[in-house]
């Protein structure tokens, strides 16, 4: 535990000191792909339940997940653009597990125009994620793992292919059903560019708490995302936002309304996305998210509505099989 503590501080200390300022692609891996997460604000790394979905959150969770699972999820992203994935996990032993899974973002048809504007045909674009994931459990609290991916883009004559890893940590205390929970997502960069200058993966370092009320069907969740970047926003007038501001974008909250073992709702608020899609006289519900799921025998079935754009709202749906 000692050198998976070590590691983890070593990492998270250099990230901080190499990466807050550089410019990042493969952006789609920024979506939440299980509607759960999607749910409780976009970002959730420390739920502790039988989710496929939720280990691309974090893959420590995959000890939590059933033998033989499969895990079917969709995200009506925008207006002709959506996103697709599908995993399967097999538990190896009673420490360890993997997974298998794909994601694929495609933007539909885009017309095709010249400088002066003259249509002349369509194209289009698609993103493509492949990844590998591995769970080992260290005792009855801790658990650990990670997330290899190979990542490729195709946007009209340019192609770009990555790989990167996610590093997962969980802490889970069962008798008061608390989960703490650190990440390190898309660890990363480019193999081959679009053009001749080389991009990191968007990487995100993460860190999450959940707590079920002891005498309440609810449980509480917090999570801080964008660990290594304090960079502050700025208000219209070019003037810097008070620390404050700038500490609340890094705050997650989610609640989970949780009557039954096999029934939930969610309700989540993002204060950097909130911030960041703020147009002047309308709130349009930025930052705000819900969801519910259910288990019906082996099935299991989630969805979740959030705003990812101003112009429109976002459906993710979820269904997860045990064979």
């Amino acid at each position: 535990m000692k050198k998976a503590f070590s590691t983890a501080i070593f990492c998270f200390l250099y990230i901080i000191g190499t990466n807050a300022q550089v410019n990042s692609t493969f952006n789609f891996l920024k979506l939440p792909v299980a509607s759960h997460a999607a749910a409780l604000g976009g970002e959730n790394i420390s739920i502790i339940e039988d989710d496929l979905s939720m280990a691309w959150q974090n893959p420590a969770l995959l000890s939590c997940v059933a033998d033989k699972t499969i895990s079917l999820n969709y995200m009506f992203y925008m207006d002709g653009v959506g996103m697709g994935s599908a995993a399967f996990s097999k538990t190896i032993n009673d420490r360890s597990a993997w997974a298998v899974g794909a994601q694929f973002l495609g933007y539909g048809k885009m017309q095709l125009t010249d400088a002066e504007n003259n249509a002349y045909g369509t194209f289009s674009a698609k993103d493509i994620a492949l990844m590998g994931m591995y769970n080992f459990d260290f005792n009855d609290y801790w658990s650990g793992g990670v997330t290899g991916k190979m990542v490729y883009s195709h946007y009209y004559d340019y192609t770009a292919f990555g790989i990167g890893v996610d590093l997962g940590l969980n802490y889970y205390n069962q008798s008061s059903d608390f989960s703490l929970s650190l990440v390190f997502k898309n660890l990363g960069g480019q193999i081959v560019a679009y053009d001749e200058k080389r991009e990191r993966l968007p990487i995100d370092i993460q860190l999450g708490i959940t707590k079920r009320l002891a005498h309440a069907p609810f449980r509480i969740s917090i999570t801080m995302p964008m660990l290594n970047d304090w960079r502050p926003y700025y208000t219209e007038d070019g003037g810097k936002q008070k620390f404050f501001n700038t500490l609340m974008n890094h705050f997650v909250f989610g609640l989970d309304f949780t009557p039954s073992d096999v029934f939930y709702v969610s309700l989540g608020y993002n204060c950097r996305r909130a911030n960041e899609m703020k147009i002047e006289g309308s709130s349009h519900w930025a930052g705000l998210s819900a969801g519910a799921g259910v288990q019906i025998k082996k099935f299991k079935i989630g969805a979740s509505f959030a705003k990812y754009h101003s112009v429109g709202s976002s459906l993710v749906f979820n269904l997860a099989m045990s064979l």
